[in-house]
């Protein structure tokens, strides 16, 4: 039975308005199978082989993760010490974040100002630039030592040069790039009613119980949406550490983050498939923290507009 002419005519308009969808969606359809799914699945082929950019790609199998996992102690040491930054660097920037938005949202006049002033660092502390101050605010010679020797302290000690203290500079740095978590945080606490800090002041609740009573518990989904993005861009961090030791991850390979030594691996000993491979290992991680965050999250979050 043949569709009535109404029905082809709606069908037609229809297809007609979808391929106008497309139309306009084509430039990022493009750009996502070209640059992002096209190398995905390329680096996932050469991952299995043995790949130096100068000889054709040699099949070898799963030789590249078992040499990552059973024969390579700097990946496990980039391992320890990328760990090692995400938990100590996220909480950090988290809690400064929220810290300072919490001080805004007390009606702070020119709020604007610092909201600016604060977020300027998040956008900063990426680049090469700022990567270079950090070595010279803790250099032997550096703001930090002078500061230090006001007290008399000693201060020909280099905090980027000392195996114990070189990670600790990262993850200052890390913590010092609050503003764009801060931001959000800020824009949480603005949505919450008044009337519930009146309401639990009024049960006799001081300042920690309404924080963890009330603030908390609203402001739950921006903490585990920013948590999420600062450990996924934790586990991705690069230029500090690559500007701040020189390429090497050092000293002592002890600020030698994943990203750098998959980076040195690919592009300094040409091994791209196993650099391949340390990728798709980090993208495993990634996920299962992923996973993981998604998973716990039924037990911490709360929405207001569910109903148990």
């Amino acid at each position: 039975m043949s569709a009535s002419p109404r029905t082809r005519a709606r069908t037609r308009t229809r297809h007609r308005h979808n391929g106008w969808g497309y139309l306009f969606l084509a430039p990022w359809l493009v750009g996502f199978f070209l640059l992002v799914l096209g190398p995905m699945v390329a680096s996932l082929a050469l991952s299995f082989t043995d790949f130096n950019l100068f000889d054709p790609p040699r099949w070898i199998g799963l030789d590249n993760y078992s040499q990552a996992f059973f024969d390579d102690e700097r990946f496990w040491n980039a391992l320890r010490v990328t760990f090692t930054y995400v938990f100590a660097s996220v909480p950090a920037r988290l809690a400064f974040a929220l810290a300072v938005a919490m001080l805004l949202n007390r009606g702070v006049r020119g709020l604007r100002v610092y909201r600016a002033v604060y977020y300027l660092p998040s956008l900063l502390g990426g680049s090469v630039a700022i990567a270079v101050l950090w070595r010279q605010l803790f250099g032997s010679d550096g703001l930090l030592n002078h500061f230090l020797s006001w007290f008399g302290a000693d201060t020909g000690h280099s905090w980027i040069a000392d195996p114990d203290t070189s990670l600790l500079t990262m993850i200052v740095l890390a913590a010092w790039q609050f503003g764009s978590p801060m931001i959000i945080f800020l824009a949480g606490l603005r949505q919450i009613p008044r009337e519930l800090y009146e309401a639990a002041e009024l049960d006799g609740a001081g300042p920690i119980a309404r924080f963890r009573a009330v603030t908390l518990p609203l402001l739950s989904p921006l903490i585990f949406f920013n948590l999420l993005l600062q450990v996924i861009g934790a586990f991705q961090a690069f230029t500090p550490a690559y500007v701040v030791s020189n390429g090497t991850g050092g000293p002592s390979d002890s600020t030698l983050f994943y990203t750098l030594y998959l980076y040195e691996e690919g592009f300094t000993q040409f091994h791209m498939g196993y650099a391949s491979a340390l990728a798709w290992v980090l993208f495993a991680v990634i996920a299962v923290f992923s996973a993981i965050a998604f998973l716990s999250s039924r037990y911490w979050v709360h929405y207001a507009d569910v109903r148990s």
